[in-house]
């Protein structure tokens, strides 16, 4: 029994006159004090009692106990997005999907330098396989494997040859666009406006030690091929080709572990302000644990990219055969120089339109991929959330968050 006069708990002991009915009746105020006065006899069963009208009954354990109310969110909150990008630990499409908007949302700052690179690499590579690379001897029918193999040999030193500059202005427009999407996705993780000139402006003290990184590179990897070739070469003979195939093997393996090792030593070189050794030094303690997820981006990326220049090219291509009849028979050949200008001129502005827009999303990704791992290191999206939330969108704050 309650202490508290004129309440009792719901089916208690029945009170007097009511002992035949078999239902137990709660006993009223009356009853406290003695009096004979009973609750109305229209009384609910014991364990169906119902709450007088205008009240709710208590919630009590059930099925969905310790459910949300409707509309309320448990758990961790959704990370902060200033920018592109949310400020956590970033999955493959958000790192592909924030590359894309960095393009999309600066395409005013990042088009004009990236079209003028792909221009520049474009016409340097039609006029290295028009006038540069040497056209192969025809082989007669009646050739011996001999001459097969020395018109396979030929083959290869033509297109060696063409290889180069077309080498040179790629190394100089990967370190251009890398230093100038570094610098803008940057401001776009944190939501900042940049513009050309501002891009440009910070981008370019860095390519001097931009450069040194990328020849370093480059001369590190025809290196590492060039010892694996080398045995191979002064052998000789069927022996030495199949050393040379074996050593040749195991240097690419070797080039990929050190290029994707590497690969985030361009960012880290431009948003950390530091020299040729310590970007190397950054990317290595970057990629360490990561290399394969790293790789299979990378690797992704450059898929998707290569899907996007075929379908691209391919109806440039188609038009270009349609405006120059000499092309078909100069694809027969197998010769360059005899491809008309109208044929080269039309794939040309198809490899142009390709490069533009596969130039920034490659080098975004490769920021985008910097930014992930410091996040996940060392805790960088709580530096980006203080410097999102400072009131002056000047460049210092953000360039310093972003670089550490």
């Amino acid at each position: 029994m309650n202490d508290t006069p004129g309440w009792t708990s719901p089916g208690s002991a029945p009170s007097g006159g009511q002992e035949g009915s078999g239902i137990p009746r709660p006993a009223g105020p009356a009853d406290v004090n003695g009096s004979t006065s009973q609750w109305s006899k229209d009384q609910p069963p014991a364990g169906r009692w119902t709450p007088p009208t205008g009240q709710t009954p208590s919630p009590g354990p059930g099925r969905n106990w310790g459910a949300p109310p409707p509309g309320a969110q448990w758990g961790r909150p959704p990370a902060a997005k200033p920018g592109v990008v949310p400020l956590r630990p970033l999955g493959v499409g958000e790192i592909l999907d924030g590359s894309v908007k960095t393009l999309r949302s600066y395409w005013r700052t990042i088009l004009p330098i990236t079209a003028a690179l792909a221009v520049l690499a474009q016409v340097t590579h039609t006029l290295v396989q028009r006038y540069l690379v040497p056209a192969p001897p025809p082989l007669s029918p009646d050739a011996t494997s001999a001459e097969e193999l020395d018109q396979l040999v030929d083959s290869a030193r033509s297109s060696l040859i063409g290889l180069g500059p077309d080498t040179v202005v790629a190394l100089v427009v990967l370190m251009v666009s890398s230093a100038l999407l570094a610098v803008v996705a940057g401001r776009a993780v944190l939501g900042r406006p940049i513009s050309l000139g501002t891009a440009w402006r910070e981008a370019r003290p860095h390519l001097p030690r931009l450069l040194g990184l990328t020849l370093l590179l480059a001369v590190m990897g025809a290196g590492i091929m060039l010892v694996g070739l080398l045995p191979g070469l002064v052998i000789g003979g069927a022996p030495g080709v199949a050393l040379a195939v074996l050593g040749g093997l195991a240097a690419l393996l070797v080039d990929i572990w050190l290029m994707v090792r590497f690969s985030l030593a361009s960012p880290a070189l431009i948003l950390e302000r530091g020299g040729i050794v310590q970007a190397l030094k950054r990317s290595a303690k970057l990629v360490r644990g990561s290399w394969w997820r790293i790789f299979g981006i990378t690797l992704l990326i450059q898929l998707l990219t290569n899907v996007f220049t075929l379908i691209i090219s391919i109806p440039f291509i188609a038009i270009g055969f349609v405006v120059d009849g000499e092309a078909l028979s100069a694809l027969s050949s197998g010769s360059a120089e005899t491809f008309g200008w109208p044929f080269l001129i039309v794939t040309g502005i198809g490899g142009v339109i390709t490069g533009a827009v596969t130039y920034p999303i490659s080098a975004g990704v490769t920021v985008l991929l910097y930014v992930d791992q410091r996040i996940r290191r060392e805790a960088l999206d709580l530096e980006l959330i203080r410097a999102a939330d400072r009131p002056d969108p000047g460049p210092a704050p953000g360039d310093k968050a972003v670089g550490g």
